[in-house]
């Protein structure tokens, strides 16, 4: 008798007790939980770079239909790339030391909205209205603390974050390794984009052969619901960004390109960018002679941007991707921020969209929602 033969008996015996397998999958899954936990950074460094693959790939399948090769067309791609980062690095540096100078003058700058209050008090008090003075009172002393509590914590931020102050090793350090991320996903993306239908087929071999079509069925999902509504915010950001920077500009706002480079780039999340860049053109409005004029046209031009983004441009360019009601974009937004905060902003949309997508082709038509469960 071979004592190795009842070895594997006993193996399939035990294997056939459904609790053992339970934790022997447990302790599977919890190890590839902590691999992935030492891989985080390389992973999220792909999937950025293959996101950049993803984005461009239209771009080059456009160029090569014009008989551009491939190669030549991701060279192309690159120095766009290059050139977006370039001047947002440039935009970033240039408002930050405006913001800087700005809030350190502002104090300086109440006596202009204590004239407009001035103003509107006199006006208000002709007609009748009474108890106005205190209530001018009251809100200038609020905004001389709010002015003051923004000095006091912004300003060193932004100081900081643009002077030299720290040892030059550390900064060295620091610098390099933003850099060289950077560089990785630049590279990384280079060779998806050059090999994008390979890596593709790479993918998907490593599904089983009976899922594969499923696969490929929901990745399509995935193309037109997160796809299609990334480059569809993509056009909508850069036009949210020229306008306001050209609406600004004849307004006569200084920085009006950096707060247009602001309000586009902030609009990837939907109908955030005009809010956010609203802020600080009211700011440096404040700052100018006819502040109050100035300040109702700074709102003229983002409330505009609002209503063409709402009404014109998301509804035309999204329409085939997403088709969201605004007040489910809103409540996406709003459930995303609460979750997992700015990134969640960012995903929420186009994951709602996926899910309506989903509904759309696989429980609407199934006889669970047209006969019931």
């Amino acid at each position: 008798m071979m004592p190795s033969s009842s070895t594997p008996n006993a193996f399939q015996y035990a294997w056939r007790n459904p609790w053992v397998r339970l934790v022997v999958f447990l302790g599977l899954f919890y190890l590839l939980y902590l691999f992935i936990g030492q891989i985080t950074t390389v992973l999220v460094d792909f999937a950025v770079a293959f996101l950049i693959a993803y984005l461009a790939n239209p771009l080059l399948g456009w160029l090569e239909r014009g008989r551009v090769r491939r190669g030549l067309g991701v060279f192309f791609v690159l120095l766009l790339f290059l050139g977006l980062l370039a001047l947002a690095g440039a935009l970033v540096v240039t408002v930050g030391g405006q913001f800087v100078q700005l809030f350190q003058n502002l104090p300086a700058q109440i006596d202009n909205l204590n004239r407009i209050l001035d103003g509107a008090v006199q006006w208000l008090s002709g007609r009748g209205i009474p108890g106005l003075a205190d209530a001018q009172t009251r809100m200038t002393e609020a905004l001389r603390d709010w002015i003051a509590n923004i000095g006091n914590n912004i300003v060193p931020i932004l100081q900081n974050a643009l002077s030299s102050t720290g040892t030059l090793f550390n900064r060295l350090i620091s610098i390099g390794g933003v850099i060289g991320q950077v560089l990785l996903i630049l590279l990384l993306s280079v060779y998806l984009m050059l090999d994008y239908a390979r890596v593709n087929a790479s993918l998907l071999r490593a599904f089983p052969r009976p899922w594969q079509p499923k696969v490929l069925e929901f990745s399509d999902l995935i193309g037109t619901a997160v796809g299609g509504y990334v480059r569809g915010q993509l056009l909508i950001a850069a036009f949210i960004g020229i306008f306001v920077w050209l609406g600004l500009t004849i307004v006569g706002i200084p920085s009006a390109a950096a707060i247009g480079f602001l309000a586009g780039a902030f609009n990837i999340v939907p109908y955030l960018g005009p809010i956010i860049g609203a802020t600080p053109a009211l700011l440096l409005a404040l700052t100018l002679p006819n502040a109050g004029f100035k300040m109702i046209l700074v709102v003229v031009v983002f409330v505009l941007a609002n209503q063409i983004e709402g009404n014109f441009l998301s509804p035309y360019i999204l329409s085939k991707t997403t088709d969201l009601h605004p007040v489910t974009v809103l409540l996406a937004i709003l459930v995303g921020v609460a979750l997992m905060g700015f990134a969640g902003a960012l995903l929420a949309v186009p994951l709602v969209a996926l899910g309506k997508l989903m509904l759309e082709k696989y429980y609407y038509p199934s006889r669970v929602y047209s006969q019931g469960p």
